[in-house]
């Protein structure tokens, strides 16, 4: 019956249940014993195990007793059983479902951490796109309410651009005054070019020539002739006095070309202009020395090269020269209706040689002071000084067109006159090259360490790739450790420095080029990129596991 459990006759065929928390009932029927299953693998040989006999005997609420006996037996009778019990296996599947569970969610906090990561780097993208339009905003503001700040800052980087080509060509006429060197570089290499040796022959040989007659003398030596008696050679010594002088030109112009041409007279050239040197000042100025202003003409005496020439024709058997008298033929180098106003721009320049560059440079310096987005007119002014250095070759260009033209062929063939020109202004060239690098240099550096998208988004790409970089290293076993957390404590300080650093270098080199402007600025961008690399940002706090 329902309401009589107790008198219930258990069903032979089914097992024994039992209820949570209710002692174990015997049957009134006996039962048959069931071999006990083999203790699990964890367990140990010597482990005792339960007797299912005693403790289907025991009644309810009764221990179940253990004898060594009957433990021995069970051993005994349980070795080479199947496996472990149905309580171990629960056990042991419970276990590897709570290990797959903690791989699961190892595993999941783990893609949790990297999207984490990906949302903080575009957190920060994001952060730094607001804080560009905020500031374009308050820039926006800034300039609605005309404010005095950009106006002057304005006017000042302006002022300092344009002084930057003055400064230039002044720095360049004071080498060339207090430099010898410089100025020798300038002026020896124009011996070495075939139209100025042409240019010296012929002058030169019509120095020479002119002043030889030999017209005068074939006429001379005629008449004696006819005195003589002998008309008929003195007719033909007249009529073949032209062909002779004409001959002896040829001759005094190849002797003349064979002087100029070789290195005695290269030497010759180059001591004469050193000695020169220190009257430049003076030819320019408008007074006398070897390099003099003759009716508005700069020119170079002739006078001991000409010295060189007699000498050279003398020794050739040629005497007659010997008995000329001194001749001081001349070379023109500049000719200009405006050389007394070039004349005192010299003289006013060269006051200034030392003022210019530093006023200059304080000008542009104050202007990115005063104004309000320091990062911007630092753009700003490096562009402007790029342009003032294409605005001073433009200017070069159409006065090199100027001097071409002024200068006449009877005085300078144009050919000399033009490698004359292009080799005095190459070292302003080469200025002007190396500072239009360094505009560029600074505009472009200013703008990619600024707020702007673009900025921001090539900052993010290489900051990737040197963590991409030190991630694998560190996977590998390559790790900076204390030098590396250091770095990037003070990755700031160091930064700074290396800028530091290479400014000095580009400031103590003795004449930087353009090409020296471009590895310079390769080699900034390596330390910049080694102090990236190196620096070892601070390990992320481990996210705790949830139970």
């Amino acid at each position: 019956m329902a309401g009589a459990p107790d008198s219930e006759t258990p069903d032979p065929g089914a097992p024994d249940t039992e209820t949570p928390g209710t002692p174990k009932r015997r049957s009134s029927r006996p039962r048959t014993p069931k071999p006990q299953p083999q203790a699990s693998a964890s367990a140990g040989p010597g482990t005792p195990k339960p007797d299912p006999q005693a403790a289907a005997s025991a009644g309810p609420g009764t221990p179940e007793p253990e004898t060594p006996a009957a433990g021995a037996a069970d051993l005994g009778r349980d070795e080479g059983s199947a496996g472990p019990g149905e309580d171990e296996r629960a056990e042991l599947a419970r276990l590897r479902t709570e290990v797959a569970d903690l791989r699961g969610r190892d595993a999941e906090l783990r893609d949790q951490e990297a999207r984490l990561h990906s949302q903080e780097t575009q957190l920060r993208t994001r952060e730094a796109e607001l804080r560009g339009q905020e500031a374009a905003v308050a820039a926006r503001g800034r300039r609605h309410r005309m404010s005095w700040r950009t106006p002057v800052a304005s006017v000042l980087i302006v002022i300092g651009c344009v002084l930057a080509p003055i400064s230039v060509v002044g720095v360049w006429t004071a080498n060339q005054v207090s430099d010898t060197n410089r100025y020798l570089e300038n002026m020896a290499p124009l011996i070495h070019e075939p139209t100025v040796q042409n240019a010296l022959t012929d002058k030169v040989t019509v120095a020479i020539t002119s002043r030889l007659n030999v017209v005068g003398l074939t006429n001379q030596a005629a008449d004696l002739l006819d005195s003589k008696g002998l008309s008929r050679v003195a007719t033909l010594l007249k009529t073949f006095g032209p062909s002779l002088a004409s001959a002896v030109a040829g001759y005094i112009h190849t002797q003349v070309h064979k002087i100029v041409t070789s290195p005695q007279f290269a030497n010759t050239w180059t001591q004469v202009n050193k000695t020169a040197h220190q009257t430049l000042v003076q030819a320019l100025s408008g007074q006398g020395g070897a390099i003099t202003v003759s009716n508005g003409n700069v020119v170079i005496d002739l006078a001991p090269f000409v010295a060189i020439v007699k000498q050279a024709l003398v020794a050739r058997g040629f005497s007659l020269v010997d008995k000329l008298p001194p001749i001081h033929p001349t070379l023109t180098l500049f000719t200009s209706k405006t050389l007394v106003h070039a004349q005192t721009l010299y003289r006013l320049i060269n006051d200034l040689k030392i003022v210019l560059p530093i006023l200059c440079l304080l000008l542009i310096a104050a202007g990115v002071y005063i104004a309000r987005s320091h990062r911007r007119a630092l753009i700003g002014a490096g562009l402007g000084f790029a342009a003032s250095m294409l605005v001073l070759a433009l200017g070069l260009l159409i006065f090199r067109g100027i001097y071409l033209n002024s200068v006449p062929n009877s005085v300078l063939p144009s050919d000399a006159a033009a490698v004359i020109f292009d080799t005095l202004v190459r070292f302003i060239r080469s200025a002007l090259r190396t500072l239009l690098v360094v505009g560029l240099v600074v505009a472009i550096g200013a703008f990619f360490s600024g707020p702007s998208v673009t900025a921001v988004k090539a900052r993010g790409a290489v900051k990737s790739g040197f963590d991409w970089i030190r991630g694998a290293g560190e996977r590998r076993g390559v790790s900076t450790g204390p030098v590396g957390r250091w770095t990037y404590r003070y990755r700031q300080a160091l930064r700074i420095g290396a800028v530091f650093l290479v400014a000095l270098i580009f400031v103590f080199w003795g004449r930087p080029t353009a090409v020296v402007v471009i590895w310079l600025t390769v080699l900034l961008l390596v330390l910049l990129g080694l102090i990236e690399l190196i620096g070892r940002p601070p390990a992320r706090p481990e996210v705790a596991s949830q139970p």
